[in-house]
């Protein structure tokens, strides 16, 4: 070995840099348990298992791989064993943490239910859920406690009705986000219906793309209000026009959180409504083929498109997918933060649509029936679901909105919430997830109460965002105050249930990530009297018109503390 230059030490080869395992340049081996896992039996093929087998003997027979794995193509989740705290979730076997029950999530692409639809819902979480339908941040609703034995009829009460579970979960192309006022807003530039039942019949379920690296999120809006959250998905297609072309879509790619938060990126295109599901067929396909498959930590599109940057991205996406160069774009107009449609407002048809906020997306059969009953009386036939865990009730007569409005107040969804009811989101949490380690729900709810009664001044938005792991699925790192759930020590020296404190995390026009506050942690008891002294300190301290993320942004770290 040759010897570095001016030392007798030998000079070290460099090492060849190793495959990220990404198809398109030949490392087609499976690089971890996952990817053998996905190679040794397409995910898909697990429902006749789940059909024939499972459903007959039960939990007990159920195959490691296809229960941890294969499972979640058809949108199941073993659920957290009861009784187990927060201390063991990262020290237990995934069999330690299994109770023999499952999560199930249903897809409800674009948000969209028909009354025949509700009720099925509803009545699946009745029948065979123990009562439980959470409204979750990506348009879904799911249940908890579900039996295998009873799968096959769930599939076959839902699928009657034109819903499913096909890749509500796993490495696949999950639901796709659309406006709940889709065809109905005033605001809206183009309705993107149309796409996302293109994209949802002919692409999922299809084999081409049930392999994915990681999973892959999609949005679809015309609204300019980004109220599909644009920013944190793979994909987006939001509302935009051109000059020449007219009314389209603005193309965004690689958004994504977790513990490795990056916002999507503009490509600077314009895409006809018409082209949508083939240009969203390449981005899916780049991701398939030249997606990072060695380490699960970096095989989502985000770490692609950091690596490649959006000229590459686009380059690639014209020249070997799509064979034409897309329209050129300059960046729209952002919205201050993205809408969540709760309130009551004109439809363009004369009719009203209203928006309801339920308690951190915490609902239940009996609650859906009622709304599919109340939503009957008063002559509509379609609900939504958003990303921001609320409902929204369509095609309502002018005389009968505020006899609506008084009826799902009665309920608990409320069409004009207090601030904190309105914008404060959560996880599943430590009740049912294997992946949580604090309480999320019940927290969340006792905040809203007490904050409600603490201060019911507060005049502006100010989201809170309660998760209970650092995985984000409640969006920490983009709202005023996000919650990531821990394990911390209180003033006794006792570890109790804490959480680490983001602020000034924003979605829209200022996008951007939360401060962390060094060292800053806080139990959840004293929670609402952290949270209290922060919004009365920003209420005070404000100029005009300043956001509570903008006040963040300048205040001393002590006025946060």
């Amino acid at each position: 070995m040759a010897s570095a230059p001016g030392t007798d030490t030998p000079a070290r080869r460099p090492r060849p840099k190793r495959g990220e395992g990404q198809w398109a340049l030949g490392y087609r081996e499976p690089l971890n348990a996952n990817e053998q896992s996905k190679k040794d039996d397409n995910p898909l093929n697990v429902r006749a298992r789940i059909e024939n087998i499972y459903a007959h003997r039960g939990f007990e027979s159920i195959d490691g791989g296809d229960l941890r794995g294969r499972f979640r193509w058809w949108g199941l989740y073993t659920q957290r064993k009861e009784g187990i705290d927060g201390g063991k979730t990262a020290t237990l076997e995934p069999d330690e943490l299994d109770a023999d029950r499952f999560m199930m999530r249903v897809r409800i692409d674009g948000g969209q239910l028909n009354l025949a639809q509700l009720r099925a819902v509803a009545d699946v979480s009745t029948e065979f859920a123990r009562d439980t339908a959470d409204l979750t941040d990506r348009q879904n609703v799911q249940y908890h406690w579900i039996d295998v034995r009873d799968v096959p009829t769930i599939w076959e009460r839902l699928e009657s009705v034109g819903l499913s579970t096909q890749e509500a979960c796993g490495d696949c192309p999950r639901i796709i986000l659309g406006s709940p006022v889709a065809g109905v807003s005033h605001e809206e530039i183009i309705d993107g219906t149309s796409a996302i039942a293109a994209i949802e019949s002919q692409f999922i379920g299809d084999r081409a793309f049930s392999n994915l690296p990681r999973k892959f999120k999609s949005a679809i809006s015309g609204h300019p209000g980004h109220d599909v959250v644009p920013q944190i998905n793979d994909i987006a297609f939001i509302g935009a026009v051109h000059p020449e072309h007219g009314p389209g879509f603005d193309l965004w790619v690689g958004g994504g959180l977790s513990t490795n938060p990056m916002l999507a990126q503009r490509l600077g295109t314009w895409v006809s409504l018409e082209d949508v599901p083939e240009v969203w067929k390449g981005v899916v396909s780049i991701f398939r083929d030249y997606g990072y498959r060695r380490l699960r930590t970096r095989a989502r599109l985000k770490f692609l498109l950091a690596d490649w940057g959006v000229e590459k991205f686009r380059d690639v996406l014209e020249t070997e997918y799509l064979g034409r160069p897309l329209a050129d774009l300059d960046a729209p107009e952002a919205p201050e933060t993205p809408l969540d449609h709760v309130g009551v407002f004109p439809q363009t048809d004369g009719r009203f649509y209203v928006g309801v906020a339920a308690t951190v997306g915490r609902i239940s059969g009996t609650l859906l029936t009622q709304v599919a009953d109340i939503v009957e009386a008063h002559g509509s036939d379609r609900v939504r679901t958003t990303p921001m865990q609320k409902l929204v009730v369509l095609d309502v007569a002018e005389d009968r909105v505020e006899s609506l409005v008084a009826a799902l107040d009665e309920i608990g969804l409320h069409a004009r919430p207090s601030q904190w009811r309105r914008n404060t989101m959560a996880c599943t949490g430590i009740e049912y997830c294997k992946l949580a380690i604090v309480n999320t729900k019940d927290t969340a709810r006792t905040l809203i109460g007490e904050l409600e009664q603490r201060v019911p001044e507060l005049d502006t938005p100010i989201t809170v965002n309660v998760n209970g792991c650092p995985n984000s699925c409640a969006r920490i790192q983009t709202a005023d105050i996000g919650l990531k759930g821990m394990l911390v020590l209180d003033e006794n020296g006792d570890t109790v249930e804490g959480f680490q404190v983001h602020l000034g995390g924003a979605l829209g026009l200022e996008a951007g990530f939360g401060r962390k506050l060094r060292q800053h942690k806080v139990t959840g008891e004293h929670l609402p009297d952290y949270v209290e002294k922060l919004s009365k300190t920003y209420l005070q301290e404000r100029e005009p018109d300043e956001s509570f993320a903008r006040w963040v942004a300048r205040a001393p770290e002590e006025a946060l503390r």
